[in-house]
């Protein structure tokens, strides 16, 4: 058996796979036992490092502490795909773009505002997810759609930009510390240089950035109360790799998952003591650790965003703005998915590619 740190250095999955691979009722144990343990762990680190940097740079800065766990944990494992001096650029903007551009987003007019979520969004996935299939997309999405659902401005926005330099300094050392042998002879300009339509990872970035931007700017046009659920939906669905027109599973498994995450949640708050509302978050937390169906790892995102929304709707507004935003958000983004691969996909990729997407 492998040892413990060992085992919490890996994904769910490969747990799982070492679980029915295994013969012995002892190691099957030992395996679940690890899964508990990591998922544990992860959880109690990030309300220590979320709260405690919260407390330090305000509660209306949490939502970039969240995005700052995310990227931590994740930076650990997936590079940029080139030369560590460059990445540690590439680092520093992309905490400037989801610094400055929710900011920008509140005074601009609906055009503009399209604009700028569309260059802003295509940034971000341009300079970091060069191979999309290890997930940098999606947590671009998520990052880039939370933080423009809780923007902030003078003081505050002071604030913020003291916590990303404190994010940059941690990103920046484990990205040192971890990455810093890997594609030693790969410039950024190599990347710029390779950009084509032709290539579905491109154009996977293009989709991605302009239907994501459409549904924001739509969202925040239109005042829809908690708009970026719409987003999170829509990122989910065209973040999907390898590129394809065809959405349907992933719309499908979306809304299965908001839909039993969301009644579990009403459920569970209806029945618990008003005492233990607040455990339901880190509750949803922990469960995610043992998931690694898109179905249920949807469900268990439910109960933080729930938590969060309950705070301000109540429950059941709460519950039904993330059903309805959910619905809107992977509607839209179907639709978009088809015109875009009609309007766009079968002009630029070769036939054969083109079939296969």
């Amino acid at each position: 058996m492998m040892g413990v740190y060992q085992g919490l250095q890996l994904d769910p999955a490969i747990l799982k796979q070492y679980i029915r691979n295994s013969d012995s009722p002892k190691e099957k144990r030992y395996y679940y036992a690890i899964m508990a343990a990591r998922s544990l762990l992860i959880v109690a680190f990030a309300i220590l490092f979320i709260g405690g940097l919260s407390q330090i740079f305000g509660q209306e800065n949490s939502p970039m502490a969240v995005v700052l766990f995310c990227w931590m944990l994740s930076i650990r494992f997936v590079n940029f795909e080139y030369c560590v001096r460059e990445s540690l650029v590439t680092l520093a903007v992309v905490l400037l773009i989801l610094l400055v551009a929710p900011t920008l987003a509140l005074m601009a007019p609906p055009i503009p505002l399209f604009v700028l979520h569309g260059v802003a969004f295509f940034a971000l996935l341009t300079i970091t997810s060069q191979r999309p299939e290890l997930g940098n997309g999606g947590l671009c999405g998520f990052s880039y759609v939370y933080l423009t659902g809780n923007p902030v401005q003078g003081e505050v926005l002071l604030q913020r930009a003291g916590l990303a330099l404190v994010g940059y300094a941690i990103c920046a050392l484990i990205l040192v510390k971890k990455h810093r042998q890997a594609h030693t002879q790969v410039r950024f300009h190599h990347v710029v240089r390779r950009f084509s339509l032709t290539s579905l990872t491109n154009l996977w970035q293009v989709r991605m950035a302009l239907g994501v931007s459409l549904v924001l700017t739509l969202g925040s046009v239109l005042q829809v109360q908690r708009f970026i659920w719409m987003g999170f939906a829509c990122a989910s669905l065209l973040s999907q790799y390898p590129y394809s027109h065809d959405t349907r599973t992933r719309v499908w498994q979306r809304m299965v998952g908001v839909l039993a995450g969301s009644g579990a949640y009403f459920l569970l708050y209806l029945v618990l003591p008003e005492a233990l509302h607040p455990m339901m978050g880190p509750l949803g937390g922990v469960c995610l650790g043992f998931c690694t169906d898109y179905r249920y790892k949807t469900a268990m995102n439910c109960f933080g965003a729930l938590m969060m929304g309950t705070a301000i709707h109540g429950v059941q507004d709460a519950v039904v703005l993330r059903i309805v935003d959910t619905l809107l958000g992977v509607l839209l983004g179907m639709v978009f998915a088809w015109v875009f691969h009609h309007l766009v996909t079968v002009r630029v990729l070769p036939r054969q590619e083109t079939k296969t997407a």
